[in-house]
């Protein structure tokens, strides 16, 4: 080997040495870059747990009748709790408020609204019942003391209501009493109870001939005052053959199809 090249040897050494030198600097640097940029979200994402805890517990925010239950009450409720409707008023804060325990009552056991199904045993586009984000809110409003709220301009307008339509059995359904097998296909788009013993539960499913079942519907603690179709999300396809049980004898449970628009 020649001078020369030993040179050039150590040349590019420490030309390699610089370059590793210069390479870990620049490491480092975007080291301390990232951990300054993870140390200041840390940093905000505590400030904003901390201000949202702070909100959370703010007296402004407690629920009110003038600005939440209201608007529940009136979409949900007045139908029937209305001077000259089916049951006691519930239109104001004075006519609420020494039932708010009744109330609350009600809505968790689900017996108001009067639905008379029971939530998540089938999927209905009609359904009527509070959701559970309403009923979270009604518990608590009582149990924060049934506050009337400060603000009378936070009150909804009052709804205003029609004749309510008599409910009459739908055309080209198929009754059914006790267990039924269906002799054809059919395609299924709610169900009607058009007679049912006041007071009583059933759970009715459909069983399709390759074992699947299907929840159609849970009529729990049913009262003929509430009649009214049960109208499915989507429309179910049954081939011939599908059973439908549930439904005892005596009752008669009337299976819908479509209805044109």
């Amino acid at each position: 080997m020649t001078v020369s090249d030993g040179f050039g040897r150590l040349q590019f050494h420490a030309n390699d040495v610089r370059m590793r030198s210069a390479g870990n600097q620049e490491h480092r640097m975007i080291h301390s870059t990232y951990h300054g940029l993870v140390n200041r979200l840390v940093l905000a994402v505590v400030l904003v747990a901390t201000c949202g805890h702070v909100d959370a517990h703010d007296p402004n925010a407690t629920i009110t009748w003038n600005r939440e239950i209201s608007r529940i009450v009136y979409d949900r409720c007045a139908s029937c709790h209305r001077e000259g409707g089916t049951s006691f008023s519930l239109m104001t804060y004075k006519q609420v408020q020494p039932r708010a325990a009744a109330v609350k009552d009600a809505v968790l056991s689900r017996r108001m609204p009067p639905w008379g199904a029971v939530k998540g045993f089938g999927s209905f586009r009609n359904d009527e019942g509070l959701s559970q984000e309403q009923i979270s809110l009604i518990t608590e409003w009582v149990e924060t003391g049934a506050l009337r709220g400060n603000n009378p301009n936070a009150l909804p307008p009052l709804p205003t209501f029609g004749e309510r339509p008599d409910v009459a059995e739908p055309k080209d359904g198929i009754p059914v009493t006790g267990e039924y097998t269906l002799p054809r296909a059919f395609v299924l788009d709610g169900l009607f109870p058009d007679q049912v013993r006041a007071g009583s539960s059933m759970q009715i499913t459909a069983a399709f001939p390759d074992g699947r079942i299907e929840p159609l519907l849970w009529l729990y603690e049913y009262r003929n005052s509430y009649r009214h179709p049960f109208l499915f999300r989507k429309t179910l396809e049954m081939p011939a053959g599908t059973a439908i049980q549930g439904v005892p004898r005596g009752a008669r449970i009337v299976l819908l199809p479509p209805q044109p628009n």
